[in-house]
């Protein structure tokens, strides 16, 4: 069960302004946010706890980029200011490297959404338009099968987490396409 500091969208967002001031790190939150949150939304969970969970899973990366501290660094911050275990170990998850495994639904929403949002986010940028407007699915399966393109992405992650989500690629896309779409405008998609 969440706790109240957990599901106060205001100050969970001033702790990500706090630790990142990168713009494109911003928009990689609300990015994984929007995508998380419609993902609240379609399985009935709480929606202001996972919101919070996406919008801090890398506040602490541009202050604590390698893989020795980040997310572990975020972690203890976390802790400091009383956000629970289950937070903080859904966020420690999301990355392999932790060794914590993806347990709850939650755990496995945030993973399969992280990598994908910024790859959505790239395939956005490359349209003539700039708009995810006219993002499509098979526009990003193009891409995810050209390597050279946003190369730091991993594509395997991408299709582990649509398979630890049991949904299929194609649909998981869809869905993050369409939650990102919705927050285009905070996204500047």
């Amino acid at each position: 069960m969440s706790n109240e500091i957990e599901r106060d969208q205001e100050l969970c967002h001033s702790i990500l302004k706090e630790y990142t001031k990168s713009d494109s790190l911003l928009k990689h939150a609300y990015a994984v946010q929007a995508c998380v949150e419609a993902y609240a939304d379609k399985f009935g969970e709480d929606f202001y706890f996972w919101s919070n969970v996406a919008l801090l899973h890398d506040f602490d990366y541009e202050m604590y980029p390698s893989l020795e501290d980040h997310p572990f660094k975020g972690s203890e911050i976390l802790k400091e200011k009383g956000f629970s275990e289950e937070f903080r170990n859904t966020i420690l998850s999301h990355a392999d490297h932790t060794n914590v495994p993806r347990e709850s639904l939650l755990s496995k929403v945030l993973f399969a959404c992280d990598e994908l949002a910024g790859f959505i986010t790239a395939v956005t940028y490359v349209r003539p338009s700039r708009s995810i407007e006219e993002v499509k699915v098979k526009s990003v399966k193009k891409k995810l099968k050209d390597k050279a393109f946003a190369r730091a992405v991993s594509r395997e992650d991408i299709q582990k987490g649509a398979d630890e989500l049991g949904i299929p690629l194609d649909e998981h896309i869809d869905f993050c396409i369409e939650a990102m779409r919705k927050k285009k405008d905070i996204l500047g998609l």
